[in-house]
């Protein structure tokens, strides 16, 4: 109904009929200068197929935009020493599996210079691991997870907001 009203009044605004008067050329030419000035609603039955075919892929191309340049999960890290609080290396596990994040875990075992990173960034002692690095802040250990989990910091840090 109001796209037939929107050509309607298209036609009679467009029309060369009444153009030899000047009561009715000089609202015309106003009403088409006023029409274009917002953009043309006024307009005819192609124009507005054009417009919607134009709308519907424009939709397409931006859902597609924003599946492709998706943000990546921030890399998650766990640094654990061999056996070392096996049951809190599984528990940090779980809880990140649990979530959905995607994480790696690697043994700095017999490599003193990892080992050495991850206690002074982490302010830690080797006996507190394992620990958690998400996109390079450490988090501690599994109670310090959890409190990030609980507060939602943890998956606004890895997922964003």
């Amino acid at each position: 109904m109001l796209d037939k009203i929107r050509t309607t009044l298209h036609q009679a605004i467009q029309s060369p009929i009444g153009d030899g008067v000047a009561a009715v050329r000089i609202p015309k030419l106003f009403a088409r200068r006023i029409n274009m000035l917002l953009g043309s609603p006024l307009c005819t039955a192609e124009d507005l197929e054009k417009r919607r075919a134009a709308v519907a892929k424009l939709a397409t191309m931006k859902g597609a935009a924003q599946t492709a340049f998706a943000r990546a999960a921030a890399p998650v890290i766990v640094y654990f020493e061999k056996d070392r609080n096996q049951r809190l290396k599984d528990r940090v596990e779980e809880l990140l599996r649990s979530r959905g994040i995607a994480f790696q875990s690697l043994d700095v075992a017999g490599d003193e210079a990892a080992m050495a990173f991850v206690t002074r960034e982490a302010k830690c002692k080797e006996d507190d691991l394992p620990i958690v690095y998400v996109a390079g802040t450490p988090v501690d250990g599994y109670n310090d997870l959890v409190d990030w989990d609980v507060s939602g910091k943890l998956k606004e840090s890895v997922f964003g907001s």
